[in-house]
């Protein structure tokens, strides 16, 4: 069908591109003196704005569009990539990661595989960790987000690319951690009200919560081991190991908790983005349940999203909706450039290339490498149209599942383990890229969480053993980097803060519940 936008869709479209443009500029205007200032807006976040943040950062369009397309075709199974990341990853960032993270001032998550390890393990993970942000979160972003502009106002594919990644570019260099938290907020708020808007549309177009509910006899959370994507064999290494690394060791994430005021608002910080984790999917994938019955014969299930706005809303609403995408898409790029602008500045060039460099020269390294990963980005858009045919969704997992065992095991042997070695935590991270493409060659029918899993298993035991026959650090090295009962314990001078309703396991214990339920409701 024919499909323009009316003038009113433009003109709210125009002015929240406007808004957070401005915003951003406005954000970027302080003046920024110190490292801190740039990269982690000066430890001053409070924990409504780390949660949100998170979730802003997080939800892109190949979370909104990927998970719809992935629920539209495989049904409520979609909500483990979210509801997954609440048992696991975001457990072990609130429970053994955090305090140490936190406690020792780090700017990035390499900056302790230093201190555990030393700089072998350091540039392992930076390496690994900005080739995954450039391919994934910056380059899948743009192309998923150029998918629906395109299906929606015809516009060229690459027009849409680099329209998105210049204006949000703009002023995330400019402005660092800072604008990048401050325009997150308000995209999260256009995000949340653009899907719940496309969400009750749908439902009642559909028939109501009626028709939801009559999907319920096939929401299994838990599917056959034979299952090609999501078999429960899942739960005995490859969630685990993509969970724990983009929940608790991924600089694109944890950056806003090091920013934190104090442990107390990290850490609510993270629960606070559980609960939203939790209830978001809701929006996203309810509606993409009932459109398989309406829209049956879509050429790629990932222009679910373009369709339901195409079908479904009035005129005013589509704009609205189209903000939420692109508010979605933009806070999803600034935190992805803003955390590899981070790596690169801390991890290499003040190491490498000058380590007496001043504050200043390190903000201005940090900005012009901001121009190369977008360019990069950009680049990398180009590589996924040739897989285009599938929910690309499930070629993100993929992706984080070919680099990500190595540096799972580096950081749960490292905290875990005091025996691990710097050679033990090389070996895991050498061998996982070679692994995971042998698997992917060897057995290519084999679902990638299953191969992950082995990769991540085989990642473990090759730390294990190296670690036994190579010399250790010893403990006096190891005091406040390995993961004990105490670890747990709150500083004395939070304590008060974190007595009766502040107590951040309250509100953790309901929201772990909630989720603990749906999959043994649904297992």
């Amino acid at each position: 069908m024919d499909f323009k936008l009316s003038t009113l869709d433009i003109s709210i479209f125009a002015i929240y591109i406007l808004g957070v443009l401005a915003l951003g500029m406005y954000a970027s205007s302080k003046k920024l003196k110190t490292k801190r200032d740039y990269f982690l807006a000066g430890d001053k976040l409070p924990w409504w704005m780390i949660g949100g943040s998170i979730v802003a950062a997080n939800l892109s369009s190949h979370q909104l569009i990927g998970t719809m397309g992935v629920a539209y075709s495989r049904g409520f199974v979609a909500m483990i990539t979210e509801w997954g990341a609440i048992l696991l990853g975001f457990n072990a960032l609130i429970w053994i990661f955090l305090p140490f993270y936190l406690r020792n001032g780090f700017y990035t998550m390499p900056e302790f595989l230093q201190k555990r390890f030393g700089g072998g393990a350091r540039t392992n993970y930076s390496v690994l960790v900005v080739f995954t942000y450039i391919f994934v979160e910056i380059g899948a972003v743009l192309y998923l987000g150029a998918l629906s502009i395109h299906s929606l106002l015809d516009i060229p594919m690459w027009w849409s690319v680099v329209v998105l990644a210049l204006a949000t570019g703009l002023y995330t260099i400019l402005g660092g951690l800072r604008a990048v938290i401050w325009t997150e907020m308000l995209q999260l708020s256009i995000l949340i009200l653009g899907m719940a808007v496309l969400s009750y549309m749908t439902i009642d177009a559909a028939g109501g919560i009626s028709a939801v509910l009559a999907t319920s006899k096939d929401w299994d959370l838990l599917l056959p081991a034979d299952d090609p994507a999501f078999p429960w064999t899942m739960y005995l290494g490859g969630a685990i190991c993509i969970s724990v690394f983009y929940c608790a060791t991924n600089q694109f994430i944890v950056q806003r908790t090091l920013a934190a005021k104090d442990q107390w608002h990290a850490r609510m910080g993270v629960i606070f983005a559980d609960y939203l984790k939790f209830l978001i999917p809701f929006m996203i994938i309810g509606p993409a349940l009932v459109a398989q019955k309406m829209f049956p014969d879509l050429e790629k299930p990932d222009l679910i999203f373009p369709t339901l706005v195409k079908n479904i809303l009035p005129s005013g609403l589509v704009g609205l909706v189209m903000a939420g995408l692109i508010a979605a898409i933009m806070s999803h790029l600034s935190g992805a450039i803003n955390s590899c602008t981070t790596i690169l500045t801390m991890d290499v060039y003040l190491p490498y290339f000058k380590k007496d460099a001043t504050d200043a020269e390190s903000l201005k390294f940090g900005r012009l490498s901001g121009v190369v990963i977008i360019a990069l980005g950009i680049i990398c858009t180009g590589l996924l149209i040739s897989h285009s045919d599938k929910p690309v969704f499930l070629y993100l997992l993929s992706a984080y599942g070919l680099f990500t065992p190595g540096i799972a095991t580096m950081f749960l042997m490292g905290i875990l383990w005091k025996k691990t070695t710097h050679a033990g935590a090389l070996a895991a991270g050498i061998l996982t890229i070679p692994m995971s493409f042998g698997m992917e060659y060897l057995f290519p029918d084999m679902p990638f969480y299953n191969r992950t899993g082995i990769v991540f298993w085989t990642c473990m035991l090759t730390c294990t053993v190296v670690s036994l026959f190579t010399k250790r650090k010893s403990d006096e090295e190891l005091v406040g980097l390995i993961w004990t009962r105490k670890s747990l314990e709150i500083p004395a001078e939070e304590k008060e803060q974190n007595r009766g309703f502040r107590n951040p396991v309250i509100y953790w214990a309901i929201v772990t519940g909630a989720v603990l339920f749906f999959f043994i409701r649904y297992a």
